[in-house]
C-alpha cells in the first residue's frame, strides 16, 4: 500500500511539474507574442482617442467602455476561435489574412491623408454626441470596426510567434494576449481623453504647483490629441506598409523587401545610432509603401462607393459623424 501511495505521489509531482512548465510556456509565449505585436498595439492606442475627440466629457468614458467591450468580444469570441481553426487546418491562409488587414490599414491612412490635402474640414462639425444617441452609436461602431482590423493583426502576429506550441497552449497564450492588450490600450486611451479633466481638477487645488500643472494639462491636451491623430495616421501607414512589404516577400516577390534592406545598409553600421537609423529607414519606407498602396486602393474603392445608395456609404458618413472620418473618411 505504501509503495502504491509513493507511486501516486510521484505521479502527482510529475503532473505538477508538467503543469508548472506549461504555465512558464504560456507566460513566455504571451510575452513574446505581445512584444512582437507592439507596433500594432501602438497603432491601436494612437487611433482610438480621435473617436471621442470633441465629445461631451460625460460621454467620453462610456464611449470608451463600449469600444473596450466590443474589442474584447471581437478578440475572444470571433477572432480567436477563427484563427485557431485556421492555424489547425489551413495555416497557409494566414499570410493572406495579414495582407488583407494591412491593405485596410493602408487604405484608411491614405484616405485620411487625401482628405487632409484636399482641405476636407468635415471633422470640424459638431460632435456626434451633440446630435443624439444614433450619431454616437455610429461613431462607436466605427471605432469598433477599425479596432476589429487592428485586433486581427495583433492576434495573427501573436499567433505566428507561438505557432510551434500545441493548440491549447496557443489558445491560452492568445487569450492572455487579448485581455492584456485590450486593458492596456483602453486604459491608456481613457487616461489620455480624461487628462484635460484631471488638469481642470488640479486647477482648483490650493497648491500653486498643482494649479500650474493643471493649467498646462488643460492647454496642452488639445495639442496632444492633434499629435495623437497625426501619429495614428502615420502608424496606420507604417504598420500596413510593413505588413504588405513582409507579405510580398513571404509570397515570393522579394524586390521591395530587398530594396528596403539595401537602403538600410549604409546607416546600419554607424556607431551608437546605427540600429535606430536602420529602423527609421525601414519605417519611413514602410510608410511610403503603405501610402502608395493605400492610394491605389482608394482610387479603386471610391468610384465603387459612388455607385452605392447614399445611406449605405461608409456607415452613413454623409451625416457628418465627426469621429467616423477617423476610420471611415467622408465619401466624395
Amino acid at each position: 500500500m505504501s509503495g502504491g501511495l509513493v507511486a501516486l505521489l510521484d505521479d502527482i509531482a510529475a503532473l505538477a511539474r508538467i503543469a508548472a512548465a506549461s504555465v512558464d510556456d504560456v507566460a513566455a509565449g504571451a510575452a513574446k507574442a505581445g512584444t512582437k505585436a507592439a507596433g500594432v498595439v501602438i497603432d491601436d492606442a494612437a487611433v482610438t482617442p480621435q473617436y471621442v475627440s470633441g465629445a461631451d466629457p460625460s460621454r467620453e468614458l462610456p464611449m470608451i467602455k463600449r469600444i473596450f467591450w466590443g474589442s474584447l468580444r471581437n478578440k475572444l469570441l470571433f477572432i480567436l476561435p477563427a484563427l485557431l481553426l485556421i492555424s489547425a487546418f489551413i495555416p497557409g491562409v494566414i499570410p493572406f489574412i495579414l495582407m488583407a488587414g494591412g491593405t485596410y490599414l493602408c487604405y484608411e491612412g491614405a484616405e485620411k491623408v487625401w482628405h487632409k490635402l484636399r482641405g476636407d474640414h468635415s471633422d470640424e462639425k459638431a460632435p456626434a454626441v451633440e446630435r443624439g444617441p444614433e450619431a454616437e452609436a455610429k461613431v462607436t461602431q466605427g471605432a469598433i470596426t477599425t479596432d476589429f482590423i487592428l485586433s486581427c493583426e495583433i492576434m495573427v502576429i501573436s499567433m505566428n510567434e507561438v505557432a510551434s506550441e500545441s493548440l491549447w497552449v496557443r489558445a491560452v497564450i492568445l487569450v492572455a494576449v487579448a485581455i492584456a492588450i485590450t486593458v492596456l490600450v483602453y486604459g491608456a486611451v481613457g487616461l489620455i481623453v480624461k487628462m484635460d479633466d484631471i488638469g481642470l481638477h488640479l486647477t482648483t487645488k490650493d497648491s500653486a504647483g498643482s494649479q500650474r500643472l493643471g493649467e498646462l494639462l488643460v492647454r496642452g491636451m488639445p495639442k496632444v490629441l492633434a499629435v495623437i491623430t497625426f501619429v495614428g495616421t502615420i502608424a496606420m501607414l507604417w504598420v500596413g506598409g510593413h505588413i504588405m512589404l513582409q507579405g510580398a516577400h513571404d509570397l515570393g516577390w522579394h524586390a521591395p523587401y530587398d530594396l528596403v534592406h539595401v537602403l538600410e545598409h549604409p546607416v546600419a553600421g554607424i556607431p551608437v545610432f546605427g540600429s535606430f537609423l536602420a529602423w527609421l529607414v525601414n519605417t519611413v519606407c514602410s510608410a511610403v509603401i503603405g501610402l502608395v498602396w493605400g492610394l491605389v486602393v482608394l482610387a479603386v474603392v471610391h468610384p465603387l462607393l459612388k455607385l452605392l445608395p447614399s445611406g449605405a456609404k461608409k456607415g452613413g458618413n454623409e451625416e457628418g459623424d465627426v469621429a467616423v472620418t477617423g476610420a471611415h473618411g467622408s465619401s466624395d
